[in-house]
C-alpha cells in the first residue's frame, strides 16, 4: 500500500460576516458543515490542518489548530498567512461578495431618518482564493461554488468551469442551495484537466473523503 505524503492542508468554513453598525451585519446562511468534515477528513488522512472558520457553532475537531475570524478581510489575512507554508487549500467558506462602503460607530436607527425606505452602498470584497491561487504553483487549491435552481444544471455547470479558470484552481466542488445547513448534499466536482464527478445526497463526511484525496494538477 502506498504511503501517503503528511501535507500541510488549510480547510476554510462557515459564512463571513460584514458589519453595517455594532449590532447589525450581511452574512449568508452557510452551516461550516462541509468545511469542518474535510478538515476532519484531512486530519484522518494524516495531515496537519489549520481550519479558518467564520461565525458558526461547531464544535472543533480535536488535534488541529483553528483560527475564527468574522470578516471577508479577516479570512483573507488568515489565510494569506497560512498558505505561505501549505501544500493544499480547501476554500469551502462561504465568503460574502460585499460589504458596507463604511460601517457605522453606533446602531444605525430607524428614527433618524424621515424617509420610509435607506440605501446601503456596498463595496466589493477581496476574491480570497483568486489570490492565493495566482502564486500556488504546484500546490493543491480547491474552490466551491454554490448555484440556484433558477439555473439549468448545464448554465451552472459552466459557470462553475469558467469561475475555475478565472481563479486559476485546480477543482471546483458545485453544489446548490438543498446543501446549506443540511448533512447531506450532491455535489459536481470539476477538474481543470475536464474531468467530472458526480456525488449525489451522499453524507458530507463521504464526500469530504473524496476531495482529501484529490491530487494537484499540472
Amino acid at each position: 500500500m502506498a504511503i501517503r505524503r503528511r501535507r500541510r492542508v488549510i480547510v476554510t468554513a462557515g459564512p463571513t460576516r460584514e458589519h453595517i453598525d455594532p449590532v447589525r451585519y450581511i452574512s449568508n446562511e452557510s452551516s461550516g458543515k462541509m468545511g469542518f468534515a474535510i478538515a476532519r477528513a484531512a486530519q484522518a488522512r494524516g495531515d496537519q490542518v489549520t481550519l479558518i472558520a467564520g461565525p458558526v457553532d461547531l464544535e472543533t475537531p480535536p488535534g488541529l489548530l483553528r483560527v475564527d475570524v468574522i470578516s471577508a478581510r479577516d479570512m483573507q489575512k488568515a489565510v494569506r498567512e497560512a498558505f505561505d507554508q501549505a501544500d493544499a487549500l480547501f476554500m469551502c467558506a462561504a465568503v460574502g461578495d460585499w460589504r458596507p462602503r463604511r460601517r457605522l460607530a453606533g446602531k444605525w436607527r430607524k428614527k433618524d431618518h424621515s424617509e420610509d425606505s435607506a440605501s446601503l452602498e456596498l463595496v466589493a470584497n477581496p476574491d480570497i482564493v483568486a489570490q492565493v491561487a495566482r502564486t500556488k504553483g504546484e500546490r493543491l487549491v480547491v474552490a466551491f461554488a454554490l448555484e440556484t435552481t433558477s439555473l439549468s444544471a448545464a448554465a451552472s455547470l459552466r459557470r462553475a468551469r469558467a469561475k475555475m479558470k478565472r481563479k486559476r484552481t485546480d477543482y471546483i466542488v458545485l453544489n446548490d442551495a438543498s446543501a446549506l445547513s443540511a448533512d447531506r448534499a450532491s455535489v459536481t466536482i470539476l477538474g481543470r484537466d475536464g474531468s467530472c464527478r458526480r456525488l449525489s445526497r451522499r453524507a458530507k463526511e463521504k464526500i469530504a473523503e473524496v476531495l482529501v484525496d484529490l491530487d494537484g494538477l499540472d
